[in-house]
């Protein structure tokens, strides 16, 4: 072992070592110098052109599409880059990237056919982005999953639902897109009253508390259409069901919603309306 170490050229050694650690520092800084400046050349960039192509719509709208584009651009554009500095660091090393090319090249024919659900996601991906199907901060349903959209990239959307749960959905699984956030927001209720009620006192009562709901100062910026009895939507044994709808802003219809089930309960007492039981 000792005679091993004596014929080691510690200098040359050195030396090489040296030189491949500086080598692969500044590949890296270059590298991170060159993805920070882009990213500080996309953000603006992309900014511009939203608003541009987005103007005279809502600015919360505007605002969630410059966050999923701005996500996007950032994360493909940190693959490219860690794609670039392996590439680059690699033959630091002794490892030979054109065999690792070409072997990829060859392995990838023989998996072409299991990369197919790939592509087709992050073709999906394009036509989500492409067309604002959706983006951050957005409640949507997609895959007979329904949540708040918390990240999207080429590849999957990501929701996390009421309960917590996280779910990655790959956009190709994704046939419909809901988006129940897109521009506005709808309270649809249905009210079941007894069979003898008078419906012209329920519509009043619903209208009334409408109304009233939209114009409390805690209320008012959130109802953008206050809460209305459309009319009678069904009759059953059990009772008459009245439909209410209205409109507020992007994702403000289920707290909305829970306000016109209360006030509706008082209004409903005080005139004496029963709502029908089972």
């Amino acid at each position: 072992m000792s005679d091993f170490l004596a014929d080691i050229d510690w200098s040359r050694w050195l030396e090489s070592v040296w030189t491949t650690t500086a080598r692969v520092a500044l590949v890296l800084a270059v590298i991170y110098v060159v993805v920070r400046l882009l990213r500080r050349l996309f953000a603006p960039a992309i900014r511009a052109t939203v608003m541009s192509r987005m103007a005279g719509e809502p600015q919360y709208e505007v605002d969630k599409r410059i966050d999923t584009l701005t996500g996007v651009a950032n994360t493909t554009l940190s693959a490219v880059a860690i794609t670039i500095a392996l590439l680059s660091v690699l033959p630091s090393f002794g490892i030979n990237v054109q065999a690792l090319i070409a072997g990829a090249g060859i392995a990838g024919i023989a998996i072409g056919f299991g990369t197919q659900s790939l592509v087709r996601d992050i073709v999906g991906g394009v036509f989500i982005l492409v067309e604002n199907q959706y983006g951050q901060g957005d409640v949507v349903h997609l895959a007979g999953v329904e949540g708040v959209v918390e990240d999207v990239n080429l590849r999957r959307t990501v929701l996390r639902d009421q309960d917590g749960t996280v779910h990655n959905i790959p956009h190709g699984a994704i046939a419909v897109a809901s988006n129940k956030t897109r521009l506005i927001s709808r309270v649809n209720l249905v009210v079941t009253v007894q069979h003898g009620a008078d419906l012209n006192a329920v519509f009043d009562a619903v209208d009334r508390t409408g109304q009233q709901l939209a114009q409390d100062p805690e209320w008012e910026a959130a109802v953008t259409s206050p809460p209305k009895a459309l009319g009678v939507e069904d009759l059953r044994p059990a009772g008459i069901d009245v439909r209410i709808l209205g409109e507020t802003l992007p994702n403000r219809q289920w707290e909305v919603m829970r306000e016109m089930r209360l006030r509706l309960t008082k209004t409903f007492d005080a005139a004496g309306i029963k709502l029908a039981v089972g």
